[in-house]
């Protein structure tokens, strides 16, 4: 293992979507004792550099993995299938629809009871939208779909942070 080591190799985990979260933030702290710069202090400085580094490596293995979508996202990525969001919106007809849909229900919106309904909508299209991630990842093995799968993930979880301060300004 270096520091190069995809993120699955650092935390001695399969290369898959489904993952067991506890027993990764486990394995990350176990990680972090064995590398945390305070244990190379009295040592050289190219000692307490390394340790530094190894530090922030696992510290941004650790962020992409918990996340469900960072987890995703990099999947596609390390089998050859980007996510290129800024790039690539093409998007399913249906799904498009179902943003215009969200869209205007968002503007429409006006009690905490047509928000909140809005919002379990969203959050069950997000559960969903993992479950294909799942099923296309570990299962079909088909990263390019699972890339757009990501990208209507991308915008879902937008859409929910704007449904999140819609209820906030109530």
């Amino acid at each position: 293992m270096n520091l190069q080591s995809n993120d699955f190799a650092l935390f001695d985990i399969p290369v898959q979507f489904s993952q067991d979260l506890a027993a990764m933030q486990t394995r990350w702290q176990a990680l972090q004792r064995e590398a945390h710069p305070d244990r190379f202090a009295a040592q050289a400085g190219a000692a307490q550099r390394l340790a530094m580094q190894w530090s922030v490596r696992i510290n941004e293995a650790w962020a992409r993995l918990k996340d469900p979508l960072k987890r995703a996202a990099y999947l596609c990525e390390l089998h050859g299938a980007p996510i290129q969001a800024e790039n690539n919106t093409a998007m399913p007809g249906a799904f498009l629809m179902q943003q215009m849909e969200w869209r205007e229900a968002l503007d429409d919106a006006n009690s905490a009871a047509a928000l909140e309904t809005l919002n379990t909508e969203v959050l069950q299209a997000r559960r969903d939208g993992l479950a294909r991630c799942a099923q296309l990842l570990d299962e079909t093995r088909d990263y390019a779909a699972a890339a757009q799968q990501v990208r209507a993930l991308m915008f879902i979880e937008r859409f929910a942070r704007d449904v999140d301060d819609a209820i906030d300004r109530l």
